[in-house]
């Protein structure tokens, strides 16, 4: 009773801290974007705990990645078809379907994601889940929102912000691919890759995703209003969650219980950085 009792308390306290910071933008269309991706949540959650299913907890969030991005900049264009708004858009959603999609496609191939094993039956816990996923979508696009609602200003700082998430989408990508192709190779099961961009980063799909959020925070930057600048937390939330919550922490205990034995994977945790440099 405890536990259900917190896991709805985390979840109110999610809710209420996305809305109230969508509220302070002073934008009636952020604000019922980021309810929206809520109900998008909260709708999709029925089905999932129905027949206690986590298959499409991750396209839920590419679900309302994409809504909310579609709502605020068609509410926002008055007619008037801004390209930086477009430029912006366009690159969420390309992120947020090729994350979907890896994701998904991950998931019905191993048969479960083992982190929802004891969640999914749970209806407060499952329902919590569900709700920070809301939570990180609304913060995650936060600026992008408020930026597309006040049009998006092409200006140099605009273009680096474009190329700082092109980078860090890259670095998606290509970590994502190397980690598959090396857990495709018979010999290499139950073994940690160590290859690639992991001979840099032990996390390098992590990284770049907080880089590719730094981009959006930066594209976003110049069209913000002085009293709308706390949005730009997008990437530092970003970087919190993945490293202490739902991301690397999990990874590392994992690891931890399967390899901490290993000289090797004592080594390779020593002399590689979770991320990169002080991150």
């Amino acid at each position: 009773m405890k536990n259900s009792l917190l896991n709805y308390i985390i979840s109110f306290v999610a809710v209420l801290i996305s809305v109230s910071l969508g509220i302070l933008t002073g934008i009636d269309e952020v604000r019922n974007g980021i309810i929206l991706s809520f109900i998008i949540h909260w709708l999709l959650f029925i089905p999932a705990y129905v027949f206690k299913t986590e298959k499409f907890y991750d396209l839920t969030g590419t679900i309302s990645y994409i809504s909310i991005v579609l709502f605020v900049l068609l509410s926002s264009t008055d007619g008037i078809i801004n390209l930086g708004n477009m430029i912006v858009s366009s690159l969420i959603i390309i992120w947020t379907l090729r994350l979907g999609m890896f994701l998904f496609t991950r998931i019905k191939k191993a048969g479960e994601d083992k982190r929802f094993r004891e969640i999914k039956k749970s209806f407060s816990w499952f329902f919590m889940a569900f709700t920070i996923s809301g939570m990180w979508v609304s913060i995650c696009t936060i600026c992008a929102l408020t930026g597309i609602s006040n049009g998006i200003e092409l200006t140099g700082v605009t273009y680096i912000g474009v190329i700082i998430f092109i980078i860090g989408f890259a670095l998606e990508i290509i970590s994502d691919n190397q980690k598959t192709n090396f857990r495709k190779i018979e010999y290499n099961k139950d073994k940690f890759i160590t290859t690639g961009l992991w001979k840099y980063s032990r996390h390098p799909n992590y990284l770049g995703e907080i880089v590719l959020w730094t981009g959006v925070a930066i594209i976003s930057y110049s069209s913000l209003e002085v009293y709308q600048m706390f949005t730009l937390v997008s990437p530092i939330f970003t970087y919190l969650l993945l490293v202490n919550v739902s991301g690397i922490n999990l990874l590392e205990k994992s690891g931890e219980k399967k390899w901490g034995h290993l000289d090797s994977y004592k080594s390779y945790k020593e002399n590689t950085p979770r991320l990169i440099g002080f991150l």
